[in-house]
């Protein structure tokens, strides 16, 4: 593991003219500047011979602006960091960041190094940074926002920096070069899913920072790796690390959302349970030609036709309205219902690796494997009993049928863990309220896929999934991600509105401590 931590801030030379612009916004002018020292600074150790990022990011902030202004002085005779230190615009800043194509898998190669180096760049100003890693090439960034009074439970501000793989042949615009449209739109893998929330949060602390706001209690900026491939080198090695143990105790956290096609906010407080695996079927071979009983792939078939049965019960759940209490009628989510996907199917006889079958040859193995996803709405302890799951031993029960969870899943018989949407919980009653300032009405659901809240959620910490993108399509790993700019903006004022009510709270009502 590599460490590296700065708290200090980048300072403009004495003549760079940008006084009154340091004086009005000191966090941006500062980033700015900061920005400008790391280009040099990479430029001076590519010179040099050393692309070492993780040697790069150990040198101490003060050794790190000697050795710039000593290699720019010596080496471009033209550069002036006042060029260099103009404000940068939010949407300027949200491009860089989606410019590094730091999509899962491929990252650890160089992409990952590259998104920690610009976040510490941008993030450090005003802010004490940490770069760690517990996993090879796998840098997590943590930035700390000192409040007045650190012995309260902090809030942590969660997002990742990894994305998923793009078909470029299906992109209108590149995915790793974005540029805002005639019409607004800016086309990005990652704008959605969430490299616009961690630069969201960022710009509105920076606002609140220049204003000379001071939060009530210790606020922590998190960036972390691999979100889209299960979180194991990112949210569950930073709960493991020393540095988040150093941040107890985290009293609420933030996470990302879905957009909402209409007027309203989506907030979500839980997710389903992903149960992620395969069904292994035996069988007699013989002759393609001859009535053979009891095959593989006859009994995968059947525990295929049961799984899709299930699925079309819940898909009928899903379409089908609900009635409330008084007689208002509320459509059911996604999160509300199980659903279940086929995803793999194996099976056959080959010589060459699966180029080629042998189609007269009944096989003796057949393996599916399936991505179920189980709503809060279904009890759990239903389904499973002394670590076995009922529903599946049911599917599986004929002769030659068994079933595992895929290896890697640590703990996918765990409960559902969510976060209380009413006014007991101090926390939603501040959000709410602070939605309700900005005017736009609120919708709570289940999360329908995962993110890194569950691993908050399971410590007993209350966690919010929410991304400020309404009158938006949802485009979460899809071709053409997309989002307005002016959305995009229009995010980082209503961060700045919520964080302004959320950080300003003291716990001083009994009813509501932790």
């Amino acid at each position: 593991m590599y460490c590296f931590t700065s708290s200090e801030a980048a300072s403009p030379p004495p003549d760079s003219g940008h006084a009154a612009e340091m004086k009005r916004e000191p966090l941006r002018f500062a980033i700015s500047c900061c920005t400008a020292q790391r280009m040099v600074f990479r430029a001076a150790m590519s010179k040099t011979g050393n692309n070492d990022v993780h040697n790069c990011c150990n040198f101490t902030g003060r050794f790190k602006r000697n050795f710039t202004c000593r290699f720019a002085h010596q080496n471009f005779s033209l550069f002036h960091f006042s060029s260099m230190a103009t404000r940068t615009s939010s949407v300027e800043r949200l491009l860089q960041y989606i410019r590094i194509p730091s999509v899962s898998g491929d990252g650890p190669k160089g992409a990952y190094n590259e998104c920690a180096v610009w976040l510490t760049g941008y993030l450090e100003v005003g802010l004490k940074v940490q770069i760690f890693s517990p996993s090879d090439n796998k840098p997590i960034v943590l930035a700390t926002w000192q409040g007045k009074d650190p012995s309260l439970p902090s809030i942590l501000l969660n997002s990742h920096y990894d994305v998923v793989p793009v078909a470029r042949e299906h992109w209108q615009h590149d995915p790793f070069n974005p540029t805002v449209q005639e019409d607004g739109m800016i086309y990005g893998r990652g704008i959605q899913d969430m490299k616009s929330v961690g630069v969201q949060y960022v710009e509105a602390v920076s606002r609140l920072k220049g204003e000379g706001f001071i939060p009530s209690r210790n606020i922590h900026l998190l960036f972390v790796p691999d979100e889209e491939i299960g979180g194991v080198d990112g949210m569950e090695a930073f709960i493991a690390s020393e540095q988040y143990k150093s941040i107890q105790p985290v009293a609420f956290a933030l996470d990302e959302g879905l957009a909402n096609p209409n007027d309203a906010f989506t907030v979500f407080y839980g997710e389903r349970v992903p149960w992620w695996f395969y069904v292994k079927a035996t069988g007699p071979t013989g002759h393609g030609s001859r009535f053979i009983k009891n095959t593989a792939t006859s009994k995968i078939i059947d525990v295929c036709n049961k799984a899709l049965a299930f699925r079309v019960e819940q898909e009928a759940l899903l379409s089908a309205d609900c009635g409330c209490k008084h007689g208002d009628i509320k459509k059911r989510n996604l999160g509300d219902v199980t659903t279940v996907n086929l995803n793999m199917l194996r099976s056959g006889v080959s010589q060459d690796g699966g180029k080629t079958h042998a189609l007269n040859v009944i096989p003796t193995e057949a393996v599916a494997g399936f991505d179920v996803r189980i709503s809060p709405g279904m009890d759990l302890k239903k389904l499973k009993a002394s670590n076995n799951v009922a529903m599946l031993d049911e599917w599986c029960s004929a002769e030659g049928l068994s079933w595992e969870f895929v290896s890697w899943w640590k703990n996918p018989l765990h409960e559902h863990y969510t976060t209380s949407v009413d006014d007991t919980n101090i926390w939603w009653k501040l959000f709410k309220e602070g939605c309700e300032d900005i005017g736009i009405p609120l919708e709570t659901e289940v999360f329908p896929a995962a993110t890194d809240s569950r691993f908050l959620r399971q410590l007993g910490i209350p966690a919010l999934g929410f991304s400020p993108m309404n009158k938006t399509e949802i485009l979460l790993h899809e071709h053409n991600e997309r989002l307005h700019k002016d959305t995009f903006l229009r995010g980082i004022d209503v961060y700045e509105t919520l964080f302004r009510r959320m950080f300003t709270y003291v716990d001083i009502d009994p009813e509501f401590r932790l």
